[in-house]
C-alpha cells in the first residue's frame, strides 16, 4: 500500500474520532430533518416512489427501512463489498472521496452506479468545511461532483461533510451547489478496530427504524462485517434502501441536513 494512503487512513481515523467529540459537545448548532419528516414534507413525490435503484424500492412509510452508507471510498476493498451487496440484493449509498479514491478507482465508481447504488460526495480532499473559506468549500464540492458526473452521467445531490462537521453557512453553500447533507445515527467506530465481529455487533445493536449506518470501506475490518450486519438486520425485519429511498416520497432538499 502506498505511504500516502497509509497516512490518509491514520489521519482520517483521528479526524473521525475528533468529529464525534465535537458533535457530542454540542458546540455546533444547526437544524436537521429526520427521514420520517422528509417523507411528510411538501416536496414528497405524488407517486410514492423513491430513487431508481435496480434492486427495487420500498415504501418506508409502511416498512422498517434502514440505509447502509459507506464513506471515503472507493478503495481496494470495494470490489468485495460490491460483490456482497449484489449477492444480498442490498443497495447502499456511497459518499465518495475524490483525491486518491475516485481519481484512482474510476472503474469502481462506474460499477457502483451500474449496480444501482446511490453515489454521493464526501468532498475532494476531506478538508473540514467549517475551517476553510468559501472558495475552498466550493472547490471541495465541485471537484467531486464533476468527477462523479463525468464517470456516471449523473451529478450527486447528496453530500456528507468530513467528520460530520457542518454549520448553517456550509448548508447555504451546499444549497448553491444543489446538495443536501446527510448525517447518521449509527456508527460502528470501524476506524478504531479491525474486529469484524465487533463492528457487526455495534451496527446491529444501535440500528432502529430509519437508521442511517455509517461505515467505511477503506478499513480492513469493515467489509467482512457487512454480510453479518445485513443478515442480522434482515432477520429483525429491516429492509435496506438507499438514502433517497429512505426519504421517499419526499426528496432531499438542497441546503438541508438530514439525520435520523
Amino acid at each position: 500500500m502506498k505511504k500516502s494512503r497509509r497516512r490518509f487512513r491514520a489521519t482520517a481515523a483521528l479526524a473521525v474520532a475528533g468529529a464525534l467529540s465535537v458533535a457530542l459537545s454540542g458546540c455546533t448548532r444547526y437544524d436537521t430533518t429526520t427521514p420520517s419528516a422528509a417523507r411528510k414534507s411538501p416536496a414528497a413525490a405524488e407517486d410514492g416512489k423513491g430513487g431508481d435503484a435496480r434492486f427495487g424500492t420500498a415504501d418506508c412509510r409502511k416498512v422498517k427501512c434502514v440505509a447502509l452508507t459507506f464513506d471515503a471510498g472507493p478503495s481496494e476493498n470495494s470490489p468485495r463489498l460490491l460483490d456482497i451487496l449484489k449477492e444480498k440484493k442490498v443497495p447502499a449509498t456511497f459518499f465518495l472521496l475524490g483525491k486518491n479514491h475516485i481519481a484512482d478507482h474510476p472503474e469502481l465508481v462506474k460499477r457502483m452506479a451500474r449496480e444501482g447504488h446511490e453515489l454521493a460526495s464526501h468532498t475532494w480532499d476531506h478538508k473540514i468545511l467549517t475551517d476553510i473559506d468559501d472558495a475552498q468549500i466550493r472547490t471541495e464540492f465541485r471537484r467531486t461532483d464533476d468527477a462523479v458526473e463525468k464517470l456516471t452521467g449523473k451529478r450527486p445531490t447528496l453530500m456528507r461533510p468530513p467528520q460530520g462537521r457542518t454549520d448553517d453557512h456550509v448548508s447555504a453553500l451546499a444549497k448553491e451547489e444543489g446538495l443536501a447533507q446527510i448525517l447518521w445515527d449509527v456508527t460502528t467506530k470501524d476506524y478504531t478496530t479491525t474486529d469484524s465481529a465487533l463492528i457487526r455487533k455495534r451496527a446491529v445493536e444501535q440500528t432502529k427504524r430509519d437508521s442511517i449506518i455509517l461505515l467505511h470501506d477503506i478499513y480492513r475490518g469493515t467489509v467482512p462485517a457487512v454480510p453479518g450486519i445485513i443478515d442480522a438486520l434482515k432477520q429483525k425485519g429491516y429492509v435496506f434502501v438507499t438514502v433517497p429511498q429512505l426519504l421517499a416520497p419526499g426528496k432531499a432538499e438542497p441546503g438541508k441536513i438530514y439525520k435520523p
